[in-house]
């Protein structure tokens, strides 16, 4: 496992102090949590998360890091986020298992809604993810159930306070047990002024508390069930930082970066040269 120095150095979301690329992989088509702000989209206009060109299987996943790191040998992380949820199909696991073998160079990154972050832990744990981020937007149910408008868990759906409860509870253990392994764990909140804007310092105390050491706080973009709320501004974004910095150390280069994203952020994009004509996995976003 590489060392935390070593990823604050190569890591561009990580706070590398130098510019590196990071190539987004995005095999992931499905979700088990129905964010009210979420709307993942398979295009190559918009740049955002949950949207990509494309979705891979594992296997075409290597074949685009080969490709990636001939257009941009700045790349030193290979992350998936998307755009559906990493640990809703074994199709991260697996692309991982194969970038270990194939490019043990390559830092390995993994996003999460961390639903099932609990159960899946070791397993994560054993395929050799070097970072974690998982997202969490509010540790107080009342708070959660106005941002998702469900979950499915087991084969089950589950809505309101109960769906807000069990997420809080599997994210909140997950992160300790990833922790506890030693790997380093971001945390991603989406501020929502009209939701969470005041709860985000208490995020930041309890996922610092569980073992995160990074934090990064994302403006909503308006859009789905929450087109009619504000975008924050950078007063808002400002504000909660500061807050959160009593507790946690804060991220402040965030791009918002599509799932399928690749080069060094705010200066290349390579995506559409990497991923623009492969094949499109016949799977329609999901939940469950």
């Amino acid at each position: 496992m590489i060392d935390k120095a070593r990823i604050r150095e190569i890591h561009p979301c990580f706070g590398a102090k130098q510019n590196k690329g990071r190539m987004h992989l995005p095999v992931c088509p499905g979700c088990n949590i129905e964010c009210n702000f979420c709307d993942r989209k398979i295009n190559t206009t918009e740049n955002r998360p949950g949207v990509t060109a494309s979705i891979l299987k594992p296997e075409q996943a290597i074949a685009a890091i080969e490709r990636g790191l001939k257009l941009c040998p700045d790349i030193t992380v290979a992350g998936i986020a998307g755009p559906g949820d990493t640990l809703a199909t074994d199709n991260a696991l697996s692309t991982f298992r194969l970038i270990h073998d194939k490019f043990p160079q390559l830092l390995k990154c993994m996003s999460t809604n961390g639903l099932l972050l609990n159960e899946r832990a070791e397993e994560i744990i054993d395929v050799g993810i070097d970072t974690l981020t998982v997202t969490v937007n509010a540790v107080d149910p009342e708070i959660q159930a106005k941002i998702i408008s469900g979950i499915v868990y087991h084969g089950k759906r589950y809505e309101g306070m109960e769906a807000a409860d069990i997420l809080i509870k599997n994210q909140l253990a997950g992160i300790r047990k990833i922790a506890d392994a030693g790997i380093t764990i971001k945390i991603n909140t989406v501020l929502i002024n009209e939701i969470n804007r005041f709860h985000i310092k208490e995020v930041a105390r309890q996922v610092k508390a569980a073992g995160a050491t990074l934090y990064n706080i994302i403006p909503l973009i308006p859009q789905h069930k929450l087109k009619d709320c504000v975008e924050p501004g950078c007063n808002d974004i400002d504000g909660v930082r500061r807050e959160a910095e009593k507790y946690i150390d804060v991220f402040r280069h965030c791009q918002r970066c599509r799932a399928d994203a690749v080069g060094v952020p705010g200066e290349s994009n390579f995506s559409e040269q990497v991923y623009l004509g492969q094949l499109v996995v016949k799977e329609t976003f999901s939940h469950g």
